[in-house]
């Protein structure tokens, strides 16, 4: 039996040397922070169970090819495939995550927009289509930052927490992305008023 105290760097030369049982460790030692991961940002137990399994399978065809870098640590990597993992999940879908409606909540409840007529519900549509294509087009850092304020609804601790930043650093990408996001608005000669 493959001891479990052995050090992630030890465990991924292993399985790249064949002992298929090194990355079964890696795998339970590993699966809970990730999973945690990718359901706080997607918030569907079945799509996270989707996207866990398609970042560790990732994760076997890169140490399978070689592609894995030593300098970085293990985990931070893996969290790396599994976060870009749902922003491409978001970016296919071209709408960020379900939320249900519940007895306390109602989702259409903060959509609605009474007396608005059609051409105004367009108009506001367009307006967050357009959100969204600034947003796709800001640093991954950046972008990450605002995805998981804007849509998730997490906190400045969450986003920290999630992506092993410090607060700080937390605040100073979303400052930046909304500085870069107010020059592609200008740039682009942008009307972003909603009706």
């Amino acid at each position: 039996m493959l001891s479990k105290s052995l050090p992630d760097v030890d465990l991924v030369h292993r399985y790249v040397g064949g002992d298929e049982s090194a990355f079964e460790v890696l795998l339970h030692r590993h699966k809970r922070k990730v999973w945690s991961h990718i359901f706080l940002m997607v918030r569907d137990k079945v799509v996270t169970e989707d996207l866990f399994q398609d970042a560790f399978i990732k994760v076997v065809h890169h140490l399978k090819a070689g592609n894995y870098n030593e300098e970085g640590k293990f985990l931070p990597w893996v969290m790396r495939i599994a976060h870009n993992l749902v922003i491409d999940h978001f970016r296919r879908n071209k709408k960020m995550p379900m939320v249900r409606s519940t007895e306390e909540y109602d989702v259409f409840g903060t959509h609605a927009q009474p007396g608005k007529n059609v051409e105004e519900r367009l108009v506001n549509a367009q307006i967050d289509e357009d959100v969204r294509k600034l947003i796709d087009h800001l640093p991954p850092e950046q972008r990450e930052v605002v995805v998981m304020r804007t849509y998730l609804g997490m906190s400045f601790k969450e986003i920290a927490e999630h992506t092993e930043v410090s607060i700080n650093t937390a605040l100073g990408r979303m400052r930046y992305a909304l500085i870069n996001m107010r020059r592609m608005i200008k740039q682009h000669g942008m009307q972003l008023e909603r009706a």
